[in-house]
């Protein structure tokens, strides 16, 4: 099974990016482009990166009505990233819906459940879900596996549910031991995430703010793929 280390790149901007990437030369880590720094360079630093040989994970999030979000697809479909979601709290239909926008791609669908920084207290009394979060990943991530997506985005510790469902699993909450969690609640470091059974792991902080982010990013792959 393919298993790898993604580095969430949440800058603030390109020339931040590029400059964190520079030491990278050579190794070509696989890269997470979120919100921020989507909103703030766009499509057009996403094609160069991947002309210089970046995989890329597009993190968008997209949750809209069927129509709209198969749309957004059509124009995330022109980019060639390797990975790109949505959240599958917008149902079936919707994920359908983002299936159908990049046919023709290689791109791997995958579907958010429950985000990393929410535990089952707050399911409870800010989402009114009674269910416990392992039981909310379970039926979203059914209901992804219905749609036709090729995984979900979950913790470490729900990597199970996504290899008994035969699909990917996309974990961030990821820190190296003696980290601190920020504003993660369900966390593990990588070697925990290996035994788990991720596919991917998510990881920001512990190496982005490192004051030697190879060596870190480094540490992380060796811890993942238990070597």
């Amino acid at each position: 099974m393919e298993r790898d280390v993604i580095i969430a790149c949440d800058f603030a901007n390109k020339e931040d990016l590029f400059n964190f990437l520079k030491p990278f030369k050579g190794l070509n880590p696989y890269l997470k482009i979120g919100m921020e720094l989507f909103y703030s360079a766009g499509p057009e630093m996403i094609k160069e990166l991947k002309e210089l040989g970046f995989k890329i994970f597009l993190d968008l999030k997209l949750c809209d009505i069927p129509n709209t979000v198969e749309k957004a697809m059509r124009n995330i479909a022109k980019l060639g990233v390797d990975i790109t979601n949505v959240h599958a709290s917008g149902g079936i239909k919707m994920m359908e819906a983002a299936k159908r926008g990049l046919e023709g791609t290689n791109t791997k669908l995958i579907a958010v459940t429950i985000l990393t920084s929410l535990d089952d207290e707050a399911l409870k009394n800010e989402l009114d879900i009674v269910k416990p979060v392992k039981e909310v990943v379970l039926d979203y991530a059914t209901n992804a596996k219905k749609a036709g997506l090729d995984g979900i985005v979950c913790s470490p510790l729900e990597a199970n549910i996504a290899k008994k469902l035969n699909l990917i699993s996309v974990t961030p909450g990821i820190r190296l031991a003696g980290d601190a969690k920020g504003d993660q609640k369900r966390v593990t470091t990588p070697n925990d995430a290996y035994n788990l059974g991720s596919t991917y792991i998510v990881v920001g902080r512990s190496i982005t703010a490192s004051l030697n982010p190879v060596e870190q990013y480094l540490r992380c792959v060796k811890e993942f793929k238990n070597e």
